[in-house]
């Protein structure tokens, strides 16, 4: 998944998509004038300074050098013994986790033996939930974790002597690197978590300094440039000559905005990660400090600007994924009179999301039904088809498929038009950011257990269900070889996907879920030399064109099998629903020409 496909039209058309695992910006870029970027990336590098300070020594031995004495990490990968301790701050502390359940988050102090694996075991916490482990199991598991850990650490990229983000797989057996010698900012979120779960924060620090230094700051003026606050999909460390003196080099961090990527598309989703990042590293590590610098601040309301901008949400973006991000900026932004605006643009439009998705994108057997018997072509303000379905889109796929009980989150809607798929990313990542209600994320679960041998079946966790077949995969794909279907994006199993169910299950006290599916992959994955995906229908092949080694498959793995073994710790990835929030969208609904209009309330509103 490094590589920065065009919008996978397997994933839907032209609109915004809500659970489009990898969806960019559309618009077709023919690349960057080629000087104008030398420019644009020497620019970058003078402000590639130490990140503890401004002293930067210049020689020919080494171009950037740091004056000031490094400081030692708390348990990062300079500190060498890699022990440390998560914090989340007290005043967050959720007191429940929904209504009925009890808090099953409580934050306790991650310790680790000396060793390293006392955190990372699940013995304990499988055998709470009825998952007997004998001894023999349990060593294959810490073997398998210490593979996991060792293989993550080479995978990891230095800039300047200092850790920044691992490449984005590191296959031996393959010739051509193409791009995943790079890091991504999508890819190195899990690797970012394990780290942080480690108590090794001093990577996720530099990777969101350095990252964020890469933003564009120049107004879009054609389309050959980056819109102004895009973050960049990966960047490479590369050994240039320095200026003046071809006897000596210098590193540089030399940004991919999409300019070199299939269809030359724009990473929208790597601003959205930055942010989500950034979150979890100040609540696990207890730095609050580096969200509240000026820059970082800066660099978040240049990333609001541009995806709170009219149309924004009508690109093929991944809206789960947009809302989630808007949570955690709102949650970050210094309260100043600059930022009174953006927040209530960000309101607005978190009131609006989570309104129009909860009220027209749910799906269950009740609607299915109320769709089946829709009458189309209503002229009316209180018209129950609002966006003119007609029940013959119903595939027969989905009336046999879908369970009693259980519900999800459709994939697309648009006039005339549903897709009515299954994508896992944003179903799953809709109960982490409470996009979806209470109810709604346990009917997500339940869906996933009643279709467990369609949705993870040998090898967890299918991208999306159904494959697009047929005719319907030519006129959508383009005949696509890489998506044919059962593969890739059509449908391909993905064992990244592990961490994201896993944040899920513990969010809705529901863990045994997605241990049962970690438990799957262990038989496996390892001896299948941790592949980026897999093919066929029930996940039995290795993905024709996966990497091996792929970095995001094993840092996913390692993040659940950490959260799993301290749920607690899942904290720093979900955001529960503000209440303030639950009004509005209250208000909203009682609006809605479909309902009974009820008398007006005086409690505090927003403007939708």
């Amino acid at each position: 998944m490094a590589t920065a496909e065009t919008v996978l039209q397997v994933c839907a058309g032209a609109t915004p998509q809500l659970f489009n695992p990898k969806t960019h910006l559309s618009e077709s870029r023919s690349g960057f004038p080629s000087r104008s970027f030398i420019r644009y990336r020497k620019r970058r590098v003078h402000q590639l300074s130490c990140l503890k300070c401004e002293n930067v020594a210049i020689n020919h031995s080494r171009v950037v050098k740091c004056k000031c004495q490094r400081v030692e990490s708390i348990g990062g990968l300079t500190s060498g013994d890699g022990n440390g301790t998560c914090y989340v701050d007290n005043a967050k502390e959720f007191s429940k986790i929904d209504g009925n359940k009890p808090n099953v988050l409580e934050f306790q102090t991650i310790k680790e033996s000396t060793s390293g694996k006392e955190a990372f075991t699940s013995n304990s916490y499988l055998s709470e939930n009825g998952i007997i482990w004998d001894k023999s199991q349990k060593v294959l598991v810490d073997q398998l974790e210490d593979e996991a850990w060792e293989l993550l650490r080479k995978s990891v990229v230095y800039y300047c002597s200092t850790p920044v983000g691992t490449i984005a797989a590191n296959d031996p057996t393959s010739s051509d690197a193409l791009n995943y010698d790079q890091v991504f900012i999508r890819d190195f979120i899990p690797s970012g978590i394990a780290f942080l779960l480690k108590g090794e924060y001093d990577i996720v620090r530099n990777f969101i300094l350095h990252t964020l230094q890469l933003q564009s700051w120049e107004k879009t003026m054609d389309c050959h440039s980056p819109g102004q606050g895009l973050m960049p999909a990966s960047f490479k460390v590369r050994t240039v000559p320095l200026d003046g003196d071809d006897s000596a080099t210098e590193e540089v961090l030399d940004p991919d905005f999409g300019e070199a990527a299939i269809g030359r598309v724009a990473p929208v989703d790597s601003g959205l990660w930055w942010i989500i990042l950034l979150r979890a590293y100040g609540k696990c590590s207890g730095d609050l400090s580096v969200q509240e610098r000026i820059d970082v601040q800066t660099g978040i309301k240049m990333i609001l600007r541009l995806c709170l901008a009219d149309g924004f949400d009508m690109f093929p973006t991944l809206l789960a994924l947009f809302y989630s991000a808007l949570l955690c900026a709102r949650e970050m932004l210094a309260l100043e009179d600059g930022s009174a605006d953006l927040i209530r643009a960000l309101n607005n439009r978190l009131v609006a999301l989570s309104f129009h998705i909860r009220e027209y994108y749910w799906i269950d057997m009740k609607k299915l039904n109320e769709i089946y018997r829709y009458k189309t072509e209503e002229y009316s303000f209180d018209a129950v088809n609002k966006f003119n379905i007609y029940p013959d889109q119903i595939s027969p796929w989905l009336v046999e498929w879908m369970p009693n009980r259980g519900g999800y989150l459709i994939g697309n809607l648009q006039p005339a038009h549903m897709d009515f798929r299954f994508f896992s990313l944003g179903n799953l990542w809709s109960i982490a950011s409470s996009l979806a209600t209470v109810d709604q994320s346990h009917a997500i679960l339940d869906l996933i257990e009643s279709k467990w041998s369609d949705l993870v079946a040998d090898m967890p966790f299918k991208i999306c269900y159904p494959a697009l077949e047929g005719r319907e995969w030519q006129i959508i794909t383009g005949c696509d070889p890489k998506n044919t279907p059962w593969s890739y994006h059509n449908a391909g199993s993905w064992p990244t996907l592990l961490w994201q169910l896993t944040v899920a299950c513990i969010k809705m006290n529901r863990p045994e879920i997605a241990a049962r599916a970690v438990e799957l992959a262990e038989k496996r994955i390892s001896k299948d030399k941790w592949p980026e995906y897999y093919d066929t229908k029930r996940g039995r092949f290795i993905g024709k064109q996966a990497r091996l080694y792929q970095t995001w498959s094993i840092a996913g793995y390692l993040v659940a099998k950490v959260l799993l073994a301290i749920p607690n710790a899942a904290k720093i990835l979900i955001t529960e629903e503000d209440p303030d929030l639950v009004n509005a969208f209250s208000c909203a609904i009682s609006n809605n020409p479909r309902r009974k209009r009820g008398p007006k309330s005086s409690q505090k509103t927003y403007i939708v």
